[in-house]
């Protein structure tokens, strides 16, 4: 099972940060990364949101940086880890915008773009952007197979029931033959939608239920389940409740972990970064190794 890291600062949703993530800048953002690729940790994230409802950020959390800039800054600090989007609102993109712009990043990043990608949830986000909110599940579908009909190919062409095109350039487009697409929710529709892609990040539901739900699907070879563990870790204070929930990721049916960390600072949480990768081979982790 290999680790990834869920990144701090870029999203703060109540209760789920440390105080010091507050005043942190894309510095401090960069210094973790540096380490995590560093340490050969697969992928770090950023996710979405234009602007949150104040009502709604009280649940939500109102800090979301935005993933193309964060990443494009990262691309250039660091060289192996892979960068990935969790999630991207496919309803709030067309196709094409995606495939240009996060295809571009792919370039720029030497072929280290996974896309997460989710249907969204928030209905005054959409309203906003001028997205329609009804129907989005079936949009959203179609929206992934354009995708996957489009990235990393110059002229691409689609006609589905939402969107179609040809006889266009999208230039630059992802160097990577396949771009990985992740599924963000916690549905079985979400999961089936998944398995048409290249893999699956749910949220918020217990690891009995998810072990279920992977138990029934039928998931194809190299088919990621990306799970997080309930609380972040704390491998200096207490590595022997880090292993042991990394165990349950693993037995529920993960091939990658997306991990937090307790940390009282950037250094600290660096500290703890290197203290998970000292735990890998007791506990079945894979960590890149350095080239």
């Amino acid at each position: 099972m290999r680790v990834g890291i869920v990144t701090p600062v870029v999203a703060q949703p109540p209760p789920g940060h440390a105080a010091w993530e507050r005043d942190a800048g894309i510095e401090e953002i960069a210094r973790i990364a540096e380490t995590a690729d560093r340490l050969g940790y697969h992928h770090v994230t950023c996710s979405e949101h234009v602007a949150v409802p104040a009502e709604a950020a009280e649940q939500r959390g109102g800090v979301y940086w935005d993933p193309l800039a964060t990443f494009g800054y990262l691309a250039a600090r660091t060289s192996r880890i892979r960068l990935a989007t969790q999630v991207l609102v496919l309803g709030y993109h067309h196709p094409l915008a995606i495939a240009k712009r996060y295809g571009t990043l792919d370039r720029v990043s030497g072929g280290r773009l996974t896309l997460g990608l989710g249907v969204g949830s928030l209905e005054e986000e959409f309203d906003l952007l001028g997205a329609p909110f009804a129907g989005r599940g079936a949009r959203a579908d179609d929206a992934l197979a354009a995708l996957r009909a489009s990235l990393g190919r110059r002229t691409p062409e689609y006609h589905g029931a939402h969107y179609g095109y040809s006889g266009l350039v999208v230039e630059p487009h992802a160097v990577q033959e396949h771009v990985p697409l992740w599924i963000g929710g916690r549905s079985a529709r979400s999961l089936r939608r998944a398995l048409t892609a290249d893999g699956w990040v749910p949220f918020g539901l217990p690891l009995k239920t998810l072990a279920g739900m992977l138990a029934d699907a039928d998931t194809p070879p190299g088919f990621e389940v990306v799970l997080a563990p309930s609380r972040p870790l704390d491998p200096l204070g207490a590595p022997e409740a880090a292993g042991n929930a990394l165990a349950g990721l693993r037995e529920a049916g993960a091939t990658i972990a997306g991990v937090t960390f307790t940390s009282t600072s950037p250094e600290h949480y660096c500290d703890q970064l290197a203290a998970l990768r000292d735990l890998a081979g007791a506990h079945g982790l894979t960590f890149e190794e350095k080239r």
